[in-house]
C-alpha cells in the first residue's frame, strides 16, 4: 500500500518541473481567450471604422463598374488591373487585419508571456506514427475538446437566437421602409448580435481559462518518488554529498596539521583539547590559531608538536576558551591578549634557558 501511495500524483509541481514544462510549451492556455479577443476587436473595428469601410468599398465598386467598358483585356493590362484590385482590397481590410493580429498576439502573451518553443518544430519520427496519431485523435481529451466546442457553439447560438428573436416583431414594418432604413436596421441588429456574442465569448473564456489552469496544475502534479529523484538530481545524492564533505574535512585537517610545525606554542587542557598558536611580532598584530582539535585530533596535534620541538603548555581554562571562541586561521580576541601573552612569555623564557644551556 505505501508503494501505491508513492506512485499517486498528489504533490504540487516543483519550480524545476514547471520550468521544464514551460520549455516544452506545456502551459495553461485557453483557446477561447484569443477567439473572444479577436471577436471583440473585429466588432470594435466595424463599429468605429465600418462606415468608412463601406464608403470606400462603395466608391471602389462604383468606379470599377463605371469604367468596366474601358478596360483593356490584354494580359499585361489584366495584370495591372489585378494588382490594383489586390492593393485596394488590402488597404480596405488593413484595419481589420491589424486588429485581428494584434488581438491574437496580445491575448496569447497575456496568458503565457513571451515564450519561444523549439521542441514542436524539431523533427521526430514518432510524429509520423499513424497509430499514435490515431490515439491522439480519438483520445479522451480530444473527445472532451469536441464536446466543449459543441457546447460553446450551442451557447453562442442560443444567445444569438434569443437576441434575434426579440427583433422579429420589428421586421414587418421594414416592408414599407427604404433601402437605407433596411440596411440601418440590419446593421444595428448585427451590431447587437456581435456585442451579445462577445459577452458570451468572454464568459466562456473565463470559465475555460479557469478549467485550463486546473487541468494544467493536475497534469503537472508529481509523485513523492519523483520529488525525491528531482531532489537528488538538483541537490545531489545525500550519500555522495556526505562522502564529499568527509573528503573535504580530511583535506582541511591535513592542511591544518601542516601548519602545526610552524606554531609558536600548543595549549592543552591537557588530554581532551589542543590549540596551536602562532605569533610573529614583526609581521602579526596578534597571535593566530593555526590548528585546533579534540580527542584523537588533539593527540595528533601534540605528537606533531613534540616531533618538531614546538612547546606544549597546559592551560585548561585558556585551552577551552580558545577552542570554543576562535576559529582556525583567526586572530585571538583582545580579551585573551594577556593570558596568551603570559603563555608566550613563558615559552620564550624556556627557549632562552635552553639556548644558554
Amino acid at each position: 500500500m505505501p508503494e501505491k501511495n508513492d506512485q499517486e500524483k498528489t504533490e504540487k509541481a516543483t519550480p524545476k518541473r514547471r520550468s521544464e514544462a514551460r520549455k516544452k510549451g506545456q502551459v495553461a492556455q485557453s483557446r477561447e481567450i484569443p477567439s473572444a479577443a479577436i471577436l471583440i476587436s473585429s466588432t470594435a473595428v466595424f463599429y468605429f471604422w465600418g462606415a468608412r469601410m463601406v464608403h470606400q468599398f462603395t466608391f471602389f465598386m462604383r468606379t470599377f463598374y463605371q469604367h468596366i467598358g474601358e478596360f483593356d483585356v490584354q494580359p499585361k493590362a489584366l495584370g495591372v488591373l489585378f494588382w490594383q484590385l489586390t492593393e485596394s482590397t488590402f488597404w480596405l481590410l488593413l484595419p481589420l487585419l491589424a486588429a485581428i493580429m494584434l488581438a491574437g498576439v496580445v491575448s496569447n502573451i497575456a496568458q503565457v508571456g513571451f515564450l519561444i518553443i523549439e521542441e514542436p518544430f524539431s523533427f521526430k519520427f514518432s510524429k509520423l506514427d499513424p497509430i499514435s496519431g490515431f490515439k491522439r485523435l480519438f483520445s479522451i481529451r480530444s473527445f472532451a475538446e469536441l464536446v466543449k466546442s459543441l457546447l460553446k457553439m450551442a451557447f453562442v447560438a442560443t444567445v444569438a437566437f434569443v437576441m434575434v428573436k426579440g427583433q422579429t416583431q420589428n421586421m414587418p414594418s421594414l416592408m414599407q421602409a427604404g433601402v437605407m432604413q433596411v440596411l440601418s436596421f440590419f446593421g444595428k441588429v448585427a451590431l447587437r448580435l456581435c456585442v451579445y456574442s462577445c459577452l458570451a465569448m468572454v464568459a466562456l473564456s473565463v470559465l475555460d481559462y479557469a478549467f485550463q489552469r486546473w487541468q494544467h496544475e493536475k497534469d503537472l502534479r508529481m509523485t513523492k518518488q519523483e520529488i525525491k529523484e528531482e531532489f537528488k538530481q538538483s541537490e545531489g545524492d545525500p550519500k555522495i554529498k556526505a562522502r564529499i564533505r568527509s573528503i573535504q574535512r580530511e583535506m582541511a585537517r591535513r592542511r591544518m596539521m601542516d601548519k602545526v610545525p610552524e606554531a609558536s606554542v600548543v595549549i592543552t587542557n591537557p588530554t581532551h583539547l589542543a590549540v596551536a598558536l602562532k605569533f610573529d611580532a614583526d609581521s602579526m598584530a596578534a597571535p593566530k590559531v593555526v590548528a585546533k582539535g579534540a580527542g584523537h585530533l588533539a593527540e595528533r596535534i601534540k605528537d606533531i608538536a613534540a616531533a618538531h620541538h614546538v612547546p606544549v603548555v597546559e592551560q585548561k581554562p585558556l585551552a577551552r576558551t580558545l577552542f570554543k571562541a576562535v576559529e582556525i586561521d583567526a586572530f585571538i580576541p583582545a580579551e585573551l591578549y594577556q593570558a596568551v601573552a603570559e603563555v608566550l612569555a613563558y615559552v620564550y623564557r624556556l627557549r632562552e634557558i635552553g639556548g644558554r644551556a
